[in-house]
């Protein structure tokens, strides 16, 4: 199995991030939903209407940050993801014809060479096939597991999608929870008699946490479950390419020679009993 650096990078850059944002979380929150519900409450005196980008960008604090880097994280796996799986990058067809012709020349070390090097998915299945000749039977085997390798690997790739989109709705929640505890925090302090304005305000703050995961799981689930089917769909065309290149390789099992029909035995000759004396007067 080839090792992946570029996708344990991106999970430790991914942790890194969300540790740091929610320690943002809890040393800025407090702050910010406080001045948050005190601008509410002095636009609403004004009559002045505040639109939603407004709420959400007014005042930006650890959860808000933390989802717009997984946004942005989320959107370059799922521009990757759609670019990297395709037919085209994924199994070339100029790779399978090449692959067929060093088969009918039987060029097998050119073949071993060219599939060492070429990344694409046949390539990558046949080469531990070939290095296996000429026991068709272990060649098969290396075959099918170099396949369940790669197509492990493409699902790991795409997994990420799939942890950011279950990730938003609860970074939402986390942020609604936050400003739900601040605003009912200064309605204590003010002795139960705060402006309704002022809470409204700060709950108003509060939930666009909520939209912002939500506006971030949504893409990502949805672009998880399409390139899912697409990973799927290649791979399996891949598995039936590689499958039958492999057969052009098979070596022609030679006819079973009839062994010579070996002579009749002869028939035992038959023993006769000799006759018994006559008896004696």
């Amino acid at each position: 199995m080839r090792p992946n650096n570029s996708s344990k990078f991106r999970l430790i850059l991914l942790a890194g991030l969300m540790v740091g944002g929610l320690y943002l979380t809890g040393t800025t929150f407090g702050q910010d939903a406080a001045a948050a519900t005190g601008d509410a409450a002095a636009g609403e005196g004004s009559g002045r209407k505040t639109g939603l980008i407004d709420i959400i960008f007014h005042e930006i604090d650890g959860v808000t940050i933390t989802v717009g880097i997984l946004s942005i994280i989320g959107l370059t796996l799922i521009i990757q993801g759609f670019m990297k799986n395709r037919a085209s990058v994924f199994m070339p067809e100029e790779t399978t014809n090449q692959i067929r012709e060093m088969i009918g020349q039987r060029k097998f070390k050119e073949l071993i060479e060219f599939t060492e090097t070429d990344p694409s998915f046949i390539s990558r299945a046949l080469n531990p096939a070939l290095k296996r000749a000429p026991s068709f039977s272990s060649m098969k085997e290396a075959m099918e597991t170099a396949i369940g390798e790669q197509t492990a690997e493409q699902f790991r790739k795409i997994e990420y999608l799939n942890i950011i989109g279950n990730l938003g709705p609860l970074l939402g929640l986390l942020g609604t929870v936050l400003g739900m505890i601040y605003a009912f925090a200064a309605m204590q302090d003010a002795g139960g008699n705060a402006n309704p304005a002022e809470l409204a305000g700060g709950i108003s703050v509060a939930l666009a946490h909520t939209f912002l995961g939500l506006l971030l799981a949504v893409p990502c689930l949805a672009a998880f479950g399409i390139l899912r089917t697409i990973v799927d769909r290649l791979t399996v065309r891949g598995s039936l390419v590689a499958e039958e290149l492999l057969l052009m390789i098979k070596p022609q099992e030679k006819p079973a020679t009839a062994s010579p029909a070996r002579p009749a035995a002869a028939p035992a000759p038959r023993k006769v009993p000799s006759p018994a004396p006559a008896p004696s007067v």
